[in-house]
């Protein structure tokens, strides 16, 4: 097996240079998104909120995005096919968002905040995203209402445990309230690890994660490197358009045996194993 970050003429890969034709390509695209926003809105208002059919059709909406951003999935391993699933993640920018759709189908749990977000939280609530308020004060009734959606539904629900998203470096401490469902209901966890790489294969670096490809706030990082020019969500869509898109390294891990854990536990259990397989891919190992 190469453990060596592949190299094109004996250089190492770069993001692509930000020059005139690349940012009127990524005009181009970034106005076919919007485009393919509004198309879609007529057909979101006559599909049921919540239920299966919408749900799926989020895989649709999430595909044309990740087409115009140029996003290559790349599967590693299988989902587990037991329900109720909850697969947990690391999370690095915002297509994580369209990345487990179209891989897998199912939908999200989210903080509460994105329900009030203008057109965003209309759509995510469309596609069943759970809203839950992870102020502790409010964590039983957060519990109950996830207790409730997961007993109805027979796809996976989507968290993502750090609670932010990072400069792509490492994987943040997991919040525990966020496996309260795993502690006291017959739910599987199953942990997935996301790696960008370039087209080719090869894994950004830190520097090159951080500066163009990640989606942070730099006041929320603990380690690595910042970036220079933070940007809004739809900002990073636009520069990632620019750059011509990425590679995803989607690795689905077998779920851990969980029974008679706590909360803390499961989340202790569930970061150490996403974090040592994210780290140990950052090791420049290259699989295809």
């Amino acid at each position: 097996m190469n453990l060596k970050p592949r190299m094109k003429n004996n250089k190492m890969p770069k993001p692509r240079k930000q020059n005139f034709f690349n940012t009127v390509t990524g005009a181009l695209r970034f106005t076919a998104f919007w485009i393919m926003v509004i198309l879609q809105l007529p057909i979101l208002l006559l599909l049921p909120a919540r239920k299966k059919i919408t749900v799926k059709y989020m895989a649709v909406f999430m595909k044309f995005f990740l087409i115009l951003a140029s996003i290559k999935i790349v599967k590693h391993g299988t989902m587990s096919k037991k329900r109720p699933l909850l697969v947990a993640g690391n999370h690095i920018s915002v297509f994580e968002i369209a990345t487990f759709p179209v891989m897998f189908g199912g939908s999200f749990i989210s903080k509460n905040d994105v329900r009030n977000w203008p057109l965003v939280g209309w759509v995510a609530n469309k596609f069943g995203v759970v809203f839950i308020d992870r102020r502790p004060s409010h964590a039983m009734d957060a519990l109950a209402l996830v207790q409730r959606e997961i007993a109805g539904i027979n796809w996976p629900l989507y968290v993502f445990p750090e609670g932010t998203t990072t400069n792509g470096s490492y994987v943040k401490e997991f919040k525990s309230p966020l496996f309260n469902v795993a502690e006291s209901t017959d739910v599987t966890v199953q942990p997935v690890v996301i790696q960008y790489c370039y087209h080719d294969g090869t894994p950004i670096n830190d520097a090159d994660l951080a500066e163009h490809y990640a989606y942070f706030d730099n006041t929320k990082q603990t380690a690595g490197p910042k970036c220079s020019r933070e940007r809004s969500a739809f900002g990073q869509v636009f520069h990632i358009m620019v750059l011509g898109g990425f590679r995803v390294n989607v690795y689905m891990l077998p779920p851990p045996p969980l029974a008679g854990k706590n909360r803390k536990e499961i989340a202790e259990i569930m970061h150490e194993i996403i974090s040592n397989k994210y780290m140990e891919l950052k090791g420049n190992k290259n699989e295809n």
